[in-house]
């Protein structure tokens, strides 16, 4: 790789393997005349995560006189493309989501991030093992404030509808429950391709039920993808394209964005189902006139299991979000995100549906069943695997996002895949 602080940074992931054991802004920034500014952005753009948030900042700002919380809040993808854009003028908010992996082993190497190691000692301390995907060389650079896992999101009036009367447990059985929702004239699933990543985590789960857990951590550790699982991984999306179970126009849909994107579909009962994360409640909540989302009718399932495959099935494909402050924000930020994971804060979170939330004492009041049973499903499997392009990093996982896209398209093979992939890896190395 480009240096030994990116090497580690793979290395605390365990080859990108989270654990549950436990439980820039100095352009932007002002500290004159006693005041001072913190810049934050953040992801919950809807109701009711984004008043819930703007209530938190008031409340740290009452607590602190002088100090003023500037809040913007942005749609996820835009996020990610201000933040990466931000990292490379150098102009980075004082307090931003770090998703962990390579991408904050480069903002690390790069001199951005703060070393938060000792002044949250105890918020550390509390959090436990979960910690150990914002940590380099044994150092702690971000706090995660929610930990979960991707399956699919399922309308349950509309599978009763179809007649399915459980979820499907294996690929098979999830290809019968796509016909059978087809013959009922129900759009089966949703998927916004248009983004990139949504489509991505089709090929990741795929490699998750096709891997065994050490060709995975192998392969991340040493970015050796020659073992013929990842090829039979894109033959397992080839298997699921050629269902045709997805939205028409699926290849340029949005993911999270207004009620034609994918979560938007699923949302107002125009497909059965999608593949998600733990965020989606909270997402479909802001996209429909009620601010319920789907309500009762919430179901999920994690990715079945692809027989013949040497994966757990068991196994579970998800990441998180965590807190980092600048290098060059006020002293005051790290207070601020050490309050973000204060016991009244992320019981708040966990109340509003905002996500699952990595403070234990929290952990009693998530508010969604559907929730409840995803956190219930993190904490049973036997690992839950980092994204993929979280863990390689920008070059490599962007190069393998890329081709996944092409795949979806149907302009690139399985091989195709894993040789794109590959030549990245080369290149990092």
């Amino acid at each position: 790789m480009r240096s030994k602080t990116r090497r580690a940074a793979l290395a605390a992931l365990c080859a990108g393997v989270l654990t549950f054991a436990a439980c820039g802004g100095g352009g932007d920034s002002e500290d004159s005349g006693g005041d001072t500014t913190i810049t934050w952005w953040h992801n919950s753009n809807n109701e009711p995560g984004k008043g819930y948030y703007e209530q938190v900042a008031e409340d740290f700002e009452a607590d602190h006189p002088g100090v003023t919380i500037e809040i913007s809040a942005m749609a996820h993808e835009d996020m990610v493309d201000k933040l990466a854009a931000a990292f490379q003028s150098g102009d980075i908010p004082d307090v931003y989501m770090e998703r962990g992996g390579g991408e904050l082993g480069d903002h690390v190497e790069a001199g951005m991030v703060r070393d938060i190691s000792d002044d949250a000692a105890e918020e550390i301390e509390k959090i436990g093992g979960s910690v150990a995907g914002w940590q380099v060389d044994g150092q702690t650079y971000a706090l995660p404030f929610s930990l979960g896992v991707v399956g699919f999101w399922y309308n349950t009036e509309l599978f009763e509808e179809a007649g399915i009367t459980e979820p499907p447990a294996t690929v098979a059985e999830w290809n019968d429950a796509v016909d059978k929702l087809k013959d009922a004239g129900i759009e089966p699933v949703s998927v916004g391709a248009g983004d990139g990543w949504p489509s991505a985590h089709y090929w990741y789960y795929a490699a998750l039920r096709q891997c065994s857990e050490d060709a995975l951590s192998s392969a991340l550790t040493d970015l050796d993808f020659s073992d013929p699982c990842f090829v039979a991984a894109g033959e397992t999306v080839e298997e699921i394209l050629g269902m045709e179970p997805f939205n028409s126009g699926f290849l340029a849909t949005k993911a999270q964005e207004g009620a034609t994107s994918a979560s938007g579909l699923l949302a107002t009962g125009k497909v059965a189902m999608e593949m998600q994360g733990h965020w989606e409640p909270g997402v479909m909540q802001g996209l429909t006139d009620d601010g319920k989302g789907l309500g009762d009718k919430t179901g999920w399932f994690p990715f079945p299991e692809v027989e013949g495959g040497s994966g757990d099935p068991a196994a579970a494909l998800g990441g998180g979000d965590a807190w980092a402050v600048s290098e060059e924000a006020p002293d005051v930020a790290v207070d601020f995100v050490k309050y973000l994971l204060s016991d009244e804060v992320q019981v708040g979170f966990a109340e509003n549906s905002m996500g699952l939330p990595t403070n234990s004492a929290a952990s009693g009041s998530v508010a969604d069943p559907a929730l409840a049973g995803l956190l219930e499903f993190r904490d049973q499997a036997p690992f839950v695997q980092l994204y993929f392009d979280t863990a390689l990093g920008e070059s490599v996982g962007g190069a393998l996002n890329a081709e996944i896209g092409l795949l979806f398209a149907g302009e690139a093979s399985p091989q195709d895949v894993v040789d794109a992939v590959q030549e990245a890896a080369d290149e990092e190395q």
